[in-house]
Order: structure tokens, then C-alpha cells, then sequence
């Protein structure tokens, strides 16, 4: 007799089947076997390797010897960076807000002059005149330096296709490395000061205008490219004359996002101090728990955030154009206002007009949690107790008189068990293998808890996942990335990061794919829900701190709100554009066929809009986990509470180490999700 007839399915099975069947093995052997063999649990320390006192060596030795370079680089930035801020703190508020005002006529008429004028009439009346011109100094010098570098890594990878890979893969740990982690090197490197947070934010900018130049040049028409060549023009005049322009709708694409990078990323270095600028306020006030004025402050924010976008993001497309002597007539009445405000001595950050809102929102902010405490609290406690701890530590440990009424026990986990294996054993019998057997592994999952998970289960298990999305090559790559993670010492805290991030994600796939959904049945939703999505994705990540800590104080369930508002909306959008936009022949064959509303939307759009689903889901997990480190502001642990303290201590080493070990994480998951959306790409013949 032979295996086959044995085991006469075996012969089937997909990949995802012997993939979970691998991984389900696994777990129970570590499950059995923990106890008796605790290096099956946790990675013995004998091996652990010292990475972070190696990194930390080689790192100071590094910016001992580039040090005096880097220094006498930040002086001379600070030569602009004082000239910028000296011109844009004593000019006159009137003529600024005017010249502002008259370059949003020229960009968009009178919808963006309104814009601008009300926006920096907000900031005036608000009395964060001066600490708001000095964070628009810091964008002004940081953004020419973001955008001639993304320029030059965009046309390098384009000129050179041999680069174009590890430029790529270099573009995309920039983006992944924690904001925090790039403050560390750059204070010990170049000084306490705003000069650091200035290079911070070119660095940090850099990245989406090298992309977008490199896409822009990408999708350039080959008939321009021919008719170039047909020119006699050479390979410079080619570029710089014929492609380059022809590149410039998504080369302001790239500006503006640029440009938001470059504000987001110099309120967030905020945190190191040295300059009075608006980020710092922000925090200041944080600390204080003055929720009013850092509310009122973080509003600034908002408003300087919505006008540079909203402006910059007109020039990516093709617009009228407008009556350049209104625009000189809106400058004229500006200088005049200056004239008179200066006779009349009128100081802008003595103004303060919001000075009693913000004080009435104090007022309201503690009458409410005073009132409504034991609401907030009973909302706070039943998120914690019944989803976010026994995610963290598992059933066995969470459940307990203190939190669920009762104690678990082993009768409790035989129970849970066998309710899980009936569930896999329906699955199955339905055909349905793979999902029985994932039922199975999350059974285990939820019963030791996302932080208590044995290494082999963690490795093997993500390696599994890269060997279905993307096959071997891809396996190799996540397991040798988490491997590092796990010899560095920094495993424990690394699932920490990985069960709030994950439980965030969880938390925005369900309630972004639910409204991206409604906002796809129904178009007076996408009315309503798409204003709030724009207003998030233009909020810089500090800001959201401020709502989760006026009504739920410091703690993780603060951390986990501020995760999800931030990267709910990337899921909402892309969930709405998957489905919309189905081919409408496919829709015609199956309302032929006698389909209704909602089988169509599950049968046929749901499917096809997969890939695009998925790459929501992943931008999702990108923005969870750049929104992780911020929270450790808030009370988090794991890598952001490493990073954010090696920040405070100047240890180089713990933050490169904790950052490198975070980028791993959020590297990781964005190419396995683009892995899986690729093979729903393939299988729909995309």
C-alpha cells in the first residue's frame, strides 16, 4: 500500500493547507512541550547576542569621527535657518497673511484666498503668531533640501536601472525606521538645537518626492520620449527638458506630500526642545495637562497643516488662471494693514482671542470626565479586560476574578479547545481546510497571548506566511529578519509592539472596511465620511495624542485610540475604490444571472477589489506602526517606549537598535501583504 492511499489527500492540499498545517504543528508541540523545554518559549539568554552595545560602539565611534563635519554643517544651516526666521518673525502679520492670501488666489481663486485668509487669521487670533513662523522657518529650509535630494535619488534610480532596486529598498526603510529613531544619531550628531530637527525633517521628506519622481518619470509617454530622440537632443536635454516636464503632475504629487512629511516630521521633533516653535507647545501643554490650550494649539497645527496641503496640492493639477492684479491688489491692502498695525502696536502673540475657549474647554473637559467618569472608565476597563489583555497575554493569564468574574483553569482551556476544534472540524468538512486550521492556530494564539508566544511559533509561522504570499525567496527574508530581532535581546519587546500594532490593525481593518462599504453603497455616506477622512490624513501624527488624552488620561487604551484614528482612513478609501471600481461587464453578468445588491457586492465586487483591499491593509499597518512610536508618549511599551527613551538618554545604540528592530517589523508585514495582494492580482488575471 502506498503513502498515497494512505493518505489519499494529502496530494491536494493547497499551500495555504500545509502552510497552516506546518505552523498548527508547531504550536502544539510548543504547547505541549514549553513546560518540560523553556527554550521552546523563550530564547535562551547565552545566545543572546549584545547588538545593542556593538551598534552603540560602532555608532559612536562613527559620529565621533563625522562629528566635527556635521557640526560645522549645522552651522552653516543655521545661518539660513536664522535668516528665514528672523524675515518671517519680523515681518509684519498683516503682509504675510496677504502675500499668502494672493498666492491662493493665483493657485485656486477665491475658494483658496479664503483659505489662506481665514487659516492665518485663525493662527493670528489664536497668539501663536511667533511660534508658528518659526515652525514654517523650519519647513522653508527643510523642504528645498527634501526636494532637491528626492529629486536626485528619483532621477539617479530612473537614469540607472541597476540602482533602482537598492534604491527602492533603501527609500522603503526610510519610511519605515520610526520617526524617533532618526532624532538620536542626529542630536548626538549635530548638537541640541533646531538645526537637528531641520535635518530630521529633509531626511525624513525625502523619500515620497524621490518615489514620486521616479513614478512620474516612469509613466512619461514613449511617444515623448521617441520624438525627443527624433530631436537630436542630447541625453541631458532629453531629461531635463522634454521628460522632467512631462513628469511634473506627479512631481507635485510628490511636492506635496513632501511638504506634509516635512511639517509632521518638525512637529514630532518637537520632543528634543531648543526652539520655540509650535510643536513644542503643543507638548508643553500636553504635560501640563492643559488639554485647553494644547487643543487650541494643536488646532494650529491642523489649520497650517490644511493650507499647505490644500495649496500645494492644487498645483498638481491643471487649473485656471487668474487676475494677477487682484493678487497685487491683495498684497497692496496688506502692507497698508502692516503700516496701520504697526502704528497701533498690534503684537500678534499678545492677542489670544481663544484665551477663554480654551479655558471653557478645560472646564468642560473636566466637568465632563468628572461627570462621566465611570462611563469612561467602564469603556477604557472593557476594552482592556475582554480584547486588548487577553491579546496581550493570553486567556490563561487574563481571565481572572479581578476582571472577568472567575478564574481560568485547564477545564476552561480543555472547553475553549474543544469548541475551537469543532469549528475547524465543520470548516473542514465543508471543505474548507485551510480555514479550519487557521481557527485552530488563532485558538492557540488567543489562549498564550501575542507577548507570550514561543519564538518558533513567531518564526516559523511568519516564514509559513512568506512561503504562500511570495515563496521561498520571500521566506528566507522574513525569517532572517526576525531572527536578527530575536539574537538582539529585543524580542520581548519587539511582540509587545507587534500585539498592539496588530490589535490597531485588527481593530481599522473591521471598522475602515465597514465604512469604506457603506461610503461604497451609498453616496450621501461618502459625503460625510470623506471630509473626516480628509481631515485625518492631513492632521500631523502628534496632534492626535491630544483628543484620546482630554477624556481617557495616559495608558494604553489612549495609545490604541490615537493608533487607529490615525490609520483607519487608508482602509476606508482603499476599500471604497476596490469596490466602485469593478468592470461593469462583470456586474452585467451577474445581475443577468439573477444576482442581487448585496451578492454582487460579495461575489463579485468584493473579490475583484481584493488586491486593492489588501493594499489598503497594508498601508494600514505602515501607519500603525509609525503612529506606535508617537504613542510611547502616552504610556505604550515595547520598541516605542525604547526608542523614545533612548531619545531622553542619547543612547545611540538602544535607538538604532529598537528602530532598526521596528522598521524590521512593519518591513516585514508590508511584504507579505503585497505578496498576497500580487497573488490576488495573478489569480484575477490583473
Amino acid at each position: 500500500m502506498s503513502l498515497a492511499d494512505v493518505l489519499p489527500g494529502r496530494a491536494t492540499l493547497s499551500r495555504g493547507a500545509q502552510a497552516a498545517l506546518l505552523v498548527l504543528g508547531v504550536a502544539v508541540l510548543c504547547r505541549l512541550l514549553g513546560a518540560q523545554a523553556p527554550w521552546l518559549v523563550g530564547w535562551p539568554s547565552a545566545l543572546t547576542v549584545p547588538m545593542t552595545d556593538w551598534v552603540g560602539t560602532g555608532a559612536t565611534w562613527f559620529l565621533s569621527v563625522f562629528k566635527p563635519i556635521a557640526r560645522a554643517f549645522s552651522f552653516l544651516l543655521s545661518f539660513p535657518m536664522d535668516w528665514v526666521s528672523g524675515l518671517l518673525g519680523n515681518t509684519p502679520w498683516p503682509l504675510i497673511v496677504g502675500c499668502v492670501t494672493a498666492l491662493g488666489w493665483m493657485i485656486g481663486g477665491l475658494r483658496m484666498a479664503a483659505l489662506g485668509a481665514f487659516g492665518l487669521g485663525f493662527i493670528v487670533l489664536s497668539g501663536y503668531w511667533a511660534e508658528s513662523m518659526n515652525t514654517l522657518a523650519l519647513v522653508v529650509v527643510s523642504v528645498p533640501l527634501a526636494m532637491l535630494s528626492g529629486l536626485a535619488i528619483g532621477v539617479l534610480a530612473y537614469e540607472y536601472p541597476r540602482v533602482k532596486a537598492p534604491v527602492q529598498a533603501l527609500l522603503d526603510v526610510m519610511q519605515t525606521v520610526p520617526t524617533f529613531a532618526y532624532l538620536t544619531p542626529l542630536l548626538v550628531l549635530f548638537g541640541f538645537g533646531p538645526v537637528v530637527g531641520l535635518i530630521a525633517s529633509a531626511i525624513y521628506a525625502a523619500p515620497p518626492m524621490a518615489r514620486n519622481v521616479l513614478l512620474g518619470l516612469e509613466r512619461v509617454d514613449n511617444e515623448i520620449r521617441e520624438a525627443a530622440v527624433m530631436s537630436g537632443g542630447t541625453r541631458r536635454q532629453q531629461l531635463f527638458l522634454v521628460e522632467l516636464p512631462a513628469a511634473t503632475t506627479q512631481i507635485m504629487v510628490g511636492v506635496n506630500q513632501c511638504l506634509m512629511a516635512a511639517l509632521s516630521m518638525v512637529i514630532i521633533a518637537a520632543v528634543i526642545g531648543g526652539f520655540d516653535d509650535i510643536g513644542w507647545e503643543v507638548l508643553l501643554t500636553m504635560r501640563k495637562a492643559l488639554f485647553g490650550q494644547s487643543f487650541l494649539a494643536g488646532l494650529v497645527i491642523v489649520v497650517f497643516a490644511i493650507v499647505i496641503d490644500r495649496m500645494s496640492g492644487a498645483l498638481a493639477h491643471q487649473r485656471p488662471s487668474q487676475d494677477r492684479r487682484v493678487a497685487w491688489s491683495i498684497v497692496a491692502v496688506g502692507a497698508v494693514l502692516s503700516v496701520w498695525a504697526w502704528s497701533a502696536g498690534w503684537d500678534p502673540s499678545q492677542m489670544a482671542a481663544f484665551d477663554g475657549a480654551a479655558d471653557r474647554v478645560d472646564a468642560a473637559v473636566g466637568t465632563f470626565t468628572a461627570n462621566q467618569g465611570a462611563t469612561l472608565d467602564a469603556i477604557k476597563n472593557n476594552v482592556m479586560f475582554y480584547g486588548l489583555l487577553p491579546l496581550r497575554i493570553g486567556l490563561g493569564d487574563a481571565v481572572l476574578p479581578f476582571t472577568w468574574g472567575f478564574q481560568w483553569t485547564a477545564m476552561h482551556s480543555a472547553v475553549f479547545y474543544g469548541v475551537a476544534i469543532l469549528i475547524a472540524a465543520l470548516l473542514a468538512w465543508r471543505g474548507r481546510l485551510t480555514a479550519g486550521l487557521c481557527v485552530m492556530i488563532f485558538a492557540v494564539v488567543l489562549e498564550t497571548g501575542i507577548a507570550q508566544l514561543p519564538w518558533p511559533l513567531v518564526i516559523i509561522g511568519t516564514g509559513a506566511l512568506g512561503w504562500v504570499s511570495g515563496g521561498w525567496k520571500l521566506t528566507r527574508l522574513v525569517t532572517l529578519l526576525l531572527g536578527l530581532i530575536l539574537i538582539s535581546g529585543l524580542w520581548d519587546r519587539a511582540l509587545l509592539s507587534l500585539y498592539l500594532s496588530g490589535a490597531s490593525v485588527v481593530a481599522c481593518a473591521l471598522t475602515g472596511g465597514a465604512l469604506g462599504l457603506w461610503a461604497a453603497v451609498s453616496t450621501t455616506a461618502w459625503r460625510v465620511i470623506r471630509p473626516a477622512c480628509d481631515l485625518l490624513q492631513t492632521i500631523p501624527l502628534f496632534v492626535f495624542l491630544i483628543p484620546v488624552l482630554m477624556f481617557f488620561q495616559i495608558g494604553e487604551f489612549s495609545a490604541f485610540l490615537a493608533i487607529c484614528l490615525y490609520a483607519v482612513v487608508p482602509m476606508i478609501r482603499y476599500t471604497r475604490h476596490g469596490l466602485i471600481n469593478t468592470p461593469e461587464d462583470m456586474i452585467e453578468a451577474a445581475q443577468a444571472s439573477g444576482a442581487g445588491k448585496w451578492q454582487v457586492m460579495f461575489e463579485v465586487r468584493a473579490p475583484y477589489a481584493a488586491p486593492t483591499i489588501l493594499l489598503g491593509l497594508n498601508q494600514t499597518i505602515l501607519y500603525a506602526f509609525a503612529m506606535l512610536v508617537i504613542a510611547a508618549l502616552i504610556g505604550t511599551t515595547g520598541l516605542g517606549q525604547s526608542i523614545y527613551l533612548a531619545l531622553g538618554q542619547a543612547d545611540v545604540g538602544l535607538g538604532l537598535t529598537a528602530g532598526a528592530a521596528m522598521a524590521i517589523l512593519a518591513l516585514v508585514a508590508d511584504r507579505l501583504v503585497q505578496g498576497f495582494a500580487e497573488e490576488r492580482r495573478r489569480a484575477l488575471g490583473l
